[in-house]
C-alpha cells in the first residue's frame, strides 16, 4: 500500500521520513500553492458572496503537477502540515488540486516532529476543520480588501509605493504614538543622596528614603542646592542601624516559552529581532541534522499562545533534574501553569524542547551559533518549569542619622532550586549582618543627579508585547507585521535597534487616524481578532463579518478619494523661494521622507533639503569631495532610493556614489578608514569605509570614545551602558550621565 504524506516544508519533509517505514512518500508543497490573484482583487464583492477566486501562481505550477501526479499513484493520501489556521488552509488547497474530497480528506497534527507524536497522529487521523479554514480565509480576504483599496488610496493622495494593512496600519500607529510622547515629554532634573557604609570587612551602599515622617519620592530633591544642603548636614553625623528586616522568599520559574514571551524573551536577552526569532525557531522545529541520530526536530511547534506541556515532557524532566541535580531539585508533581489568553487552544503546547535530555551542551557541535543560543534559552526555561523554587533570605536595613534615614537592600540565595540551570536570572547582593541600634561609619557622601527620561521606543520586545496586550494579532502575525513595516519604510532602527517612525509613517498615521479611525482604531481591530476566533470554534458565519466591515469602509473610502486633495495632506508653505526660477518652495513628502520642492514643478524640478535634518547639516558643511572621473564637486541628490552623492556636471557626467553617514570614529584595524552608518536586512549597522579593503564592522554605533584595556572603539550597549566593540575585552561602563 503506498501512502503519501504532504507537508509544507522540505526540511519538514526531510524529518519526517526517517520516522516513516516503506511505502510511504513524503513530499513538500513548499508553503501555499493558492492564493489570490496579484493582478485583480479576486474577491466577489458585486455578489454579496465575498468569496475567493484561487490561482495557483506560475512558480507553483511544477510543484502541483509533481504531487497531482504522486496523489494519483497513492492508495492513500495524508495532509500534514501545520497545526494553525495557515497549515489547515494548505491541507484544504491541497485536498482541492489533488481532487479529495474535502469532507472525506486525511489529516494530522502534530505538535513536535518526534516518531512517538507522529505514530500517533497517523493513528488517530481526523478531517479537515472547515471553521479554521474559514477563519484563514476570511483573513485573508479582510486583508485584501483593506490593503488592495487602501493602498492605491494613498498612492494618490500621498506617494506611490505605499502600503496599508488591518493590523501593519495599527502597529505603526503604536510606534507614532510613542514617537510623539517622546517629543512632547519634558525633562525634570532631580538629585538622590547615596551613602557608603562600612561593616568591616563589608562596604556597602544605601539611599537617602526619608527626612523625618516625609518619605522622599522619586522627584523630591529637584536641585544640586537642596542635595548639597542636606548632605552639609549629615557631614561628621552619627548613623545608627534603625531596622533590619530579614525574610525568606521562594522564587518560582517562569512558565514556559509562548510565541510572544520567547519573541520578547530572545530580543531583551539575545538581542533577536521577532522575524530572526522566528526563522531560528522553524529551523529547530523542522529538523537539524545531528550526526548519528540524523534530521531531527528540536522544539516543539513555535506559533502556540498555550502554555500546557505533555505528560511525557514533564516526567522526562523530572528525570534529568534527578540524575542532574539530585532530588531536592525535583518536584514530586509536575508544576502546571494556566493560560492568561482567552483565545489560547489548550490542545496546543507551550515551546518545549522534543526531549528534555537533549541539552543544549550535548548537542552543541551541530548547531550554528544562533540556533544554540535559541534552543538554549527554550530547554532552560522548559526544564526549569519542573524544578523547585529557589529560596531566598530576602534583607532590608535603615540607618537613620535623625532625621534622615537610609535604606539598604539586598538578596542572599539559600537554594538554587531552578537557578541551578538558569544561573543568569538570579541576582545575589549579599548585606553584611547587622545588629539594631549598632553605630555604622559612613565613609562617603554623594549626590547623583538624574533627569526623567519618557517611555522608550518600541524593540521588538515591548512592540510584540503592546500589540499582544492590545489584542492586535496573533501568534502567527507578530514577526511578519514587524518586517512589513520596517520593509514598508515607515519605520526604521536607532542606534539602540528601536524603532523610530519615518517622516512618511507620520503623514500616512494622521490621514487613516482622521479619516479611516477604525482601520487604526485598537478596540476595533482586537474586535476583529475575536471574530476571527468566533469563526474558527464555529459560532459565527465569516462572509457577515466581511460585509458589516466592507460596506461602510468601501463607502467611506469613495467619499474621501473625492474630497481629499493630496497637496492638503502632503504640503507645507514655507517662505523659502527657488534659487532657479523664483517661486515659492513647499515642504513635499516623499516615499523618503519630507523635502524642499519648486512649486513650478514639472517646468523647474529645483529640491533641497529640510533645514536642520542630516542633508542640510551635511550641505551646510560643504560637500569637500570632488568627483573622480571628471573633478567636479559631487552634490548631494535625491532619488528614489533615498539621499546620495551625484557630480554637479551632470548631464555630461553621470558619475553617482552612495552617501555615507559619517560618525567621525576612525577604524581601530585599517587605521585609514572611519566607521559609517549603513542599512542592512537587520536595521542599521557600522562598517569601515575603506570596504572591502577592510571588513571592520560594529554591530551597533560608536560613542566617540575608545576602550581602555584594548583601545578599540566603545559602542552604545542595553539600559544605558556602553561596551567595548572587541568580543572577549569584556569591558563595560555605565554612560556618563544617569537617565
Amino acid at each position: 500500500m503506498k501512502t503519501l504524506v504532504i507537508v509544507e516544508s522540505p526540511a519538514k519533509a526531510k524529518t519526517i521520513t526517517k520516522f516513516l517505514g516503506r511505502g510511504y512518500t513524503v513530499e513538500s508543497s513548499f508553503g501555499h500553492i493558492r492564493d489570490l490573484p496579484k493582478s485583480k482583487i479576486g474577491i466577489d464583492i458585486e455578489g454579496g458572496t465575498f468569496l475567493p477566486t484561487y490561482i495557483i501562481p506560475k512558480e507553483k505550477a511544477a510543484q502541483v503537477k509533481k504531487l497531482k501526479d504522486l496523489a494519483k499513484k497513492s492508495d492513500r493520501i495524508i495532509f500534514a502540515t501545520d497545526e494553525d489556521r495557515e497549515g489547515e488552509a494548505i491541507s484544504w488547497h491541497l485536498a482541492h488540486v489533488c481532487n479529495i474530497p474535502v469532507e472525506t480528506a486525511e489529516r494530522i497534527v502534530f505538535h513536535e516532529i518526534t516518531k512517538h507524536a507522529l505514530d500517533t497522529a497517523i493513528a488517530n487521523p481526523r478531517h479537515i476543520d472547515q471553521k479554521l479554514v474559514d477563519a484563514q480565509q476570511a483573513r485573508r480576504v479582510l486583508d485584501r480588501l483593506v490593503g488592495y483599496e487602501l493602498s492605491p488610496f494613498l498612492w494618490k493622495k500621498v506617494t506611490r509605493g505605499l502600503s496599508a494593512g488591518r493590523v501593519q496600519s495599527v502597529a505603526v500607529r503604536l510606534v507614532v504614538e510613542r514617537e510623539r510622547e517622546i517629543q512632547a515629554f519634558k525633562t525634570q532634573e532631580y538629585w538622590s543622596i547615596i551613602g557608603i557604609f562600612n561593616a568591616h570587612p563589608h562596604e556597602f551602599p544605601a539611599t537617602l528614603i526619608a527626612i523625618g515622617d516625609k518619605k522622599l519620592h522619586k522627584l523630591s530633591i529637584e536641585t544640586e542646592i537642596e542635595a548639597q544642603k542636606i548632605i552639609s548636614e549629615l557631614v561628621g553625623k552619627t548613623f545608627t542601624i534603625k531596622d533590619v528586616i530579614k525574610k525568606e522568599a521562594a522564587r518560582v520559574p517562569p512558565p514556559p516559552f509562548t510565541t510572544s514571551t520567547l519573541q520578547q524573551t530572545a530580543n531583551q536577552r539575545l538581542g533577536y529581532s521577532a522575524k530572526n526569532t522566528m526563522r531560528l525557531a522553524q529551523q529547530l522545529y523542522e529538523g537539524v541534522e545531528l550526526g548519528a541520530a540524523g534530521h531531527t526536530g528540536l522544539i516543539t511547534y513555535m506559533r502556540t499562545d498555550s502554555l500546557n506541556m505533555s505528560e511525557k515532557f514533564t516526567t522526562d524532566a523530572r528525570e534529568f533534574v534527578m540524575q542532574k541535580f539530585g532530588s531536592d531539585y525535583a518536584l514530586e508533581k509536575p508544576r502546571r501553569y494556566a493560560t492568561k489568553s482567552k483565545n489560547a487552544q489548550e490542545a496546543h503546547e507551550a515551546i518545549r524542547p522534543t526531549e528534555a535530555g537533549l541539552s543544549p551542551e550535548s548537542i552543541k557541535q551541530y548547531l550554528s551559533n544562533d540556533q544554540l543560543r535559541l534552543y538554549s534559552l527554550i530547554w532552560q526555561r522548559a526544564v526549569a518549569t519542573q524544578m523547585t523554587a529557589a529560596k531566598l533570605n530576602r534583607v532590608s536595613v535603615d540607618i537613620a542619622s535623625n532625621p534622615y534615614i537610609f535604606r539598604a537592600t539586598g538578596q542572599t540565595l539559600l537554594f538554587p532550586g531552578w537557578l541551578a540551570i538558569m544561573p543568569d536570572t538570579g541576582t545575589e547582593t549579599i548585606l553584611p549582618d547587622l545588629k539594631i541600634n549598632a553605630i555604622i561609619p559612613c565613609t562617603e557622601l554623594k549626590k547623583e543627579q538624574h533627569f526623567t527620561e519618557p517611555a522608550a521606543r518600541y524593540s521588538d520586545a515591548t512592540l510584540v508585547k503592546a500589540l499582544e496586550e492590545y489584542g492586535i494579532g496573533r501568534p502567527s502575525t507578530y514577526a511578519p507585521t514587524i518586517a512589513t513595516i520596517e520593509d514598508r519604510n515607515y519605520v526604521e532602527r536607532d542606534e539602540h535597534k528601536r524603532f523610530k517612525p519615518t517622516d512618511i509613517a507620520l503623514v500616512v498615521n494622521d490621514l487613516l487616524v482622521e479619516h479611516f479611525g477604525d482601520i487604526v482604531d485598537y478596540q476595533f481591530t482586537a474586535k476583529m481578532e475575536e471574530n476571527l476566533d468566533a469563526i474558527a470554534e464555529g459560532t459565527k458565519d465569516w462572509q457577515p463579518i466581511i460585509a458589516t466591515f466592507y460596506e461602510p469602509f468601501h463607502k467611506n473610502l469613495v467619499e474621501k478619494t473625492e474630497t481629499l486633495v493630496k497637496k492638503d495632506i502632503t504640503e507645507e508653505k514655507t517662505d523659502e523661494i527657488c534659487p532657479k526660477c523664483q517661486s515659492a518652495m513647499v515642504i513635499k513628502i516623499g516615499r523618503f521622507g519630507k523635502f524642499i520642492a519648486c512649486t513650478n514643478y514639472p517646468t523647474c524640478k529645483s529640491t533641497k533639503p529640510i533645514p536642520g535634518s542630516a542633508e542640510a547639516a551635511e550641505l551646510a558643511n560643504e560637500i569637500k569631495e570632488v568627483c573622480e572621473k571628471c573633478g567636479k564637486p559631487m552634490a548631494l541628490k535625491r532619488g528614489r532610493f533615498g539621499s546620495f552623492l551625484g557630480c554637479s556636471g551632470y548631464p555630461e557626467c553621470k558619475n553617482i556614489k552612495k552617501k555615507e553617514n559619517k560618525t567621525g570614529v576612525m577604524c581601530n584595524l585599517c587605521k585609514v578608514g572611519e566607521f559609517v552608518g549603513k542599512k542592512g536586512k537587520r536595521g542599521i549597522f557600522y562598517s569601515c569605509n575603506q570596504y572591502p579593503e577592510c571588513k571592520n564592522i560594529l554591530p551597533t554605533k560608536p560613542t566617540g570614545e575608545m576602550c581602555p584595556q584594548c583601545y578599540a572603539p566603545l559602542i552604545f550597549g542595553a539600559k544605558g551602558t556602553v561596551k567595548c566593540a572587541t568580543k572577549g575585552c569584556g569591558f563595560k561602563k555605565e554612560m556618563a550621565t544617569t537617565v
